[in-house]
């Protein structure tokens, strides 16, 4: 069990943004086809790709707050020392959960609109709280990732390790 909770830790993330995105080319390749080959369009295929694209890039927003590989100045942080590196990550971390609390509460504020005046999507006539859901679980995760960096970082400084950076643009 501990092992598949390590494995959800590490790549639980990375194989939703791989199943959305799949999901998303099959379905515009998909659509392409039907209309240049065959003279005919579905009605749910650009809403259905551009929901599961909502959800693509709201988890890995998620995913890059675990990676902190979100855009940032790291030219303060370049010229600091380990301990003043560790408090501004940490100070980050606080200020990103901050965020994702406010934003968590307002976003559960639209789901709950939702779920009570139905509110459907055009062609798939499903509720958009499905889809909108996107929100409150990125930030939910945002918030679950945040506190990992910091409970990362005390980890490192207690044990006089360099605080974790996250990966350079591009990088493995």
């Amino acid at each position: 069990m501990k092992r598949v909770l390590a494995a959800l830790d590490r790549d639980a993330e990375r194989w939703a943004m791989l199943v959305f995105y799949t999901f998303c080319c099959l379905v515009i390749v998909q659509e392409v086809v039907r209309r240049f080959v065959l003279n005919f369009s579905s009605a749910w295929g650009e809403e259905a790709a551009r929901y599961a694209f909502i959800y693509l890039g709201w988890i890995g927003a998620a995913y890059a707050v675990r990676e902190r590989a979100h855009i940032r100045f790291d030219i303060v942080i370049g010229r600091v020392g380990p301990r003043a590196k560790a408090a501004l990550y940490i100070f980050a971390e606080l200020a990103t959960i901050a965020f994702a609390c406010i934003a968590l509460y307002w976003s559960l504020h639209t789901i709950r609109q939702l779920l009570q005046f139905d509110g459907a999507t055009p062609v798939l006539r499903v509720n958009k709280a499905w889809f909108e859901a996107a929100v409150p679980i990125a930030f939910a995760l945002v918030i679950f990732r945040s506190v990992q960096g910091i409970l990362r970082d005390l980890q490192d400084l207690k044990a006089g390790r360099p605080v974790y950076a996250g990966k350079a643009m591009f990088e493995e």
